[in-house]
């Protein structure tokens, strides 16, 4: 007669008497996507594109790998490309050929950001069109308004910035997005907007826009590095929530439709509590910096790129955001499409 022992794991395994196993639910890919609580698609993210003048032009920004600074006709094509990925919209920022004190260069009709737009609604008038308003691309300083006695003056810069986003409304934008943080331009540009016909235009307002490090890339692609000083006269203590909450109050007081967090990453506690407590459209900027330094990781062999940059958009998603503005767009949106 045989005798048969029993192996010491399943002896171990009987003892410890489960009723609930958690691993249980995280045993196949196909289990883990029944339970998934989060879910992160391509229709929620804006990708961000910087215009520039001529024909035919594609340079990559040293410091962004894989993004580039685009005439008018590459910027449609990328578009297009974006949105056959799966990606519903584009936010445009400007590289004028010349620079002033005023920025005067940010409403000109026919700069790049408005000839880019005429030219997506014309050619793919399905694409959702965001148009950056601000002055530091078009600034000879870099700084995002006027100057008045070495100091960014708060209502001359409003109305500055009124005339942009009326510019862009004109030129067809769907969405004006005043990224400056001057106070109260979101009510002027509303006021603006209904008065000159596009009630229509919608106001995605950074309301809660950081003095942060991590936008040193983009001022590189954007050339709008402030020729002195800095920005903490306006851009807000990365110390601050209960300021962010005033600021978001604000804006939608002013008649802000989506407000936006900027940087996403190191503010997700902040996307949290504007989720929470207005639970309005909100949006999350991950921003050149945090861009970078995924590419740099990536490059150098220390992360997976593909689960790392997965990973990082979910937690944004994860933490209230409704809206994604990533350079990540299109390849995230692919990746998607592989799960």
């Amino acid at each position: 007669m045989s005798t048969r022992t029993t192996p010491a794991h399943a002896a171990d395994s009987a003892q410890l008497d489960l009723t609930r196993r958690p691993r249980r639910l995280r045993r196949t890919a196909a289990v883990r996507s029944l339970v998934r609580e989060t879910r992160l698609s391509a229709d929620m993210f804006l990708y961000p594109l910087f215009v520039t003048t001529g024909s035919g032009t594609r340079r990559e920004v040293p410091s962004m790998p894989g993004v580039y600074q685009l005439s008018v006709d590459e910027a449609v094509k990328e578009a297009a490309a974006a949105k056959a990925d799966g990606v519903p919209g584009v936010l445009l920022f400007g590289l004028p050929d010349a620079k002033d004190e005023a920025g005067s260069g940010a409403y000109d009709p026919d700069g790049p950001v408005h000839s880019a737009t005429r030219a997506l609604k014309r050619e793919h008038p399905d694409i959702l069109v965001v148009t950056d308003v601000c002055l530091c691309e078009y600034t000879s300083h870099g700084h995002c308004g006027v100057i008045v006695e070495g100091e960014v003056a708060n209502d001359p810069t409003v109305e500055l910035l009124v005339r942009t986003a009326l510019s862009h409304a004109a030129a067809g934008a769907d969405i004006v997005a005043p990224s400056d943080m001057m106070d109260g331009r979101v009510g002027r540009i509303r006021q603006a907007l209904d008065q000159a016909g596009f009630s229509q235009v919608a106001i995605m307002s950074y309301a809660a826009k950081y003095c942060s490090a991590f936008y040193g890339p983009f001022r590189e692609a954007a050339g709008s590095a402030p020729a002195f000083g800095d920005r903490r006269s306006h851009q807000m203590d990365p110390a601050n929530v209960e300021e962010a909450m005033r600021e978001v109050a604000l804006d939608l007081d002013e008649g802000a439709d989506i407000v936006l967090v900027k940087p996403a990453l190191p503010y997700l506690d902040v996307i949290a509590r504007v989720k929470t407590e207005f639970g309005v459209p909100t949006a999350a900027y991950h921003v050149s910096g945090e861009y970078a330094m995924l590419k740099a990781a990536a490059r150098n062999g220390w992360i997976d790129e593909q689960r790392a940059v997965l990973e990082t958009l979910t937690a944004i998603r994860r933490a209230g955001a409704d809206i994604i503005i990533t350079y990540y767009a299109r390849e995230a949106a692919r990746l998607l499409q592989r799960r």
